[in-house]
C-alpha cells in the first residue's frame, strides 16, 4: 500500500517558498544597490527556487498515489512532471546568466561597490539556503517524493552559486578585483545547468516506463517459491522506493485455481517484500505455454 504524504510536502513546500521569497529579495536588493551581475544572476537562480516551489505545491496537489477511474496507476507522475518543470525552469536561468554576462562583456560594466554589512547580509542568506536545503532532502527522503529532493538539489546548486559569488565580492571588497563579477558568472551558469541537467536525468526513466527491475532478478525471486515451474514475459516499470508496477506470465504445479492463487499469492509477497510498494499482476498459463524468454527484447526489424 502506498501512503499519502502529501499534507507533509505541501507544508515543507509553503515554508521554503517564504524563505525562498526572502532571499530572493535580499539578493536582488544587494546585487541593485552594487551593480554586481554575478550576485543579480544568484537573485535569478532564487526566483526559479520559488517558482519551482509553486510548481511543487500545484505538483502535490494532483500527485496522488490512490488509483481512480480516470487514473487506475495513480498519479504519481505528476510529481515527476513537476520535478521536469524544475528542470527547464533551471535551463532558462542558465539562458539568462549567460546573455548577461555576455552583453556585461561587450558593452562594459559599472564598477562593483560593496559595503562589510552587506556581505553579512549576504552570508545570512547562504546560511538560510543551507537550512532549505537539508530540511527539503531530509523530508524528501523521509516520504520518498522526488519534488522535495530535486528541489533541494536545485537549492543546493543556489548554495554553491551564493558562495562562490560571495568569494568574489569578497575579492571586491577587499583588493578591488573587478573582473571576479563577470568571471564568477560562467560558473553560476554552469552549475545552473548541471542542476537541471540531473533533475532530468532522474525523472525522465519514470515518465518514459523504463525498465524499474532487472527481469532476471525477478526471475530468480519466482524460481524460489515452491510451485512454481516457469516464468517469462517479465516487465516492470516505476521507482524503488515509491511504486513500481511487476507483470509476468506464470506457469505453476497446480490442478485447481485455489492452489494456484496461492503459488501466486506467495510469489507477490515475496517481490512486495523486496521491492514494495508495488502492485504486481500475474498471469497464470498452462505448462504447454512454457517460455524460455525472461523479458522482451528489442526488435529492430
Amino acid at each position: 500500500m502506498v501512503v499519502d504524504n502529501r499534507s507533509q510536502v505541501r507544508k515543507v513546500l509553503l515554508i521554503t517558498l517564504v524563505l525562498n521569497l526572502f532571499v530572493m529579495l535580499l539578493k536582488a536588493l544587494v546585487g541593485w544597490s552594487t551593480g554586481s551581475l554575478s550576485l543579480l544572476a544568484d537573485a535569478l537562480h532564487s526566483v526559479t527556487d520559488s517558482v519551482n516551489n509553486v510548481l511543487g505545491l500545484v505538483a502535490s496537489r494532483f500527485s496522488s498515489p490512490e488509483p481512480d477511474r480516470d487514473h487506475p496507476y495513480g498519479h504519481q507522475k505528476f510529481e515527476a512532471v513537476g520535478a521536469l518543470g524544475i528542470a527547464a525552469f533551471l535551463g532558462i536561468a542558465c539562458f539568462e546568466i549567460l546573455q548577461g554576462t555576455v552583453e556585461r562583456l561587450l558593452q562594459g560594466s559599472q564598477p562593483v561597490n560593496i559595503s562589510a554589512s552587506e556581505l553579512w547580509l549576504l552570508l545570512a542568506v547562504l546560511g538560510i539556503n543551507i537550512f532549505v536545503t537539508f530540511y527539503e532532502r531530509a523530508v524528501g527522503q523521509r516520504v520518498n517524493s522526488p519534488i522535495l529532493i530535486a528541489d533541494a538539489q536545485h537549492t543546493m546548486s543556489d548554495v554553491w552559486v551564493t558562495i562562490s559569488v560571495l568569494a568574489g565580492l569578497v575579492g571586491i571588497w577587499a583588493w578591488n578585483l573587478q573582473w571576479l563579477d563577470l568571471a564568477l558568472s560562467f560558473p553560476v551558469a554552469i552549475l545552473v545547468f548541471s542542476s537541471g541537467w540531473s533533475v532530468l536525468r532522474s525523472n525522465l526513466p519514470w515518465l518514459v516506463d523504463e525498465m524499474a527491475i532487472a527481469p532476471e532478478a525477478i526471475h530468480a525471486i519466482a524460481a524460489q517459491v515452491p510451485g512454481v515451474i516457469n516464468c517469462h514475459s517479465i516487465a516492470s516499470r516505476g521507482v524503488l522506493g515509491r511504486q513500481v508496477f511487476i507483470e509476468m506470465h506464470l506457469i505453476v504445479d497446480a490442478t485447481d485455481v485455489e492452489t494456484a492463487h496461492q503459488i501466486t499469492e506467495a510469489l507477490e509477497a515475496r517481490l512486495e517484500e523486496r521491492y514494495g510498494p508495488a502492485r504486481i499482476n500475474i498471469h497464470v498459463e498452462p505448462p504447454a505455454y512454457m517460455s524460455n524468454q525472461i523479458s522482451y527484447e528489442n526488435d529492430l526489424s
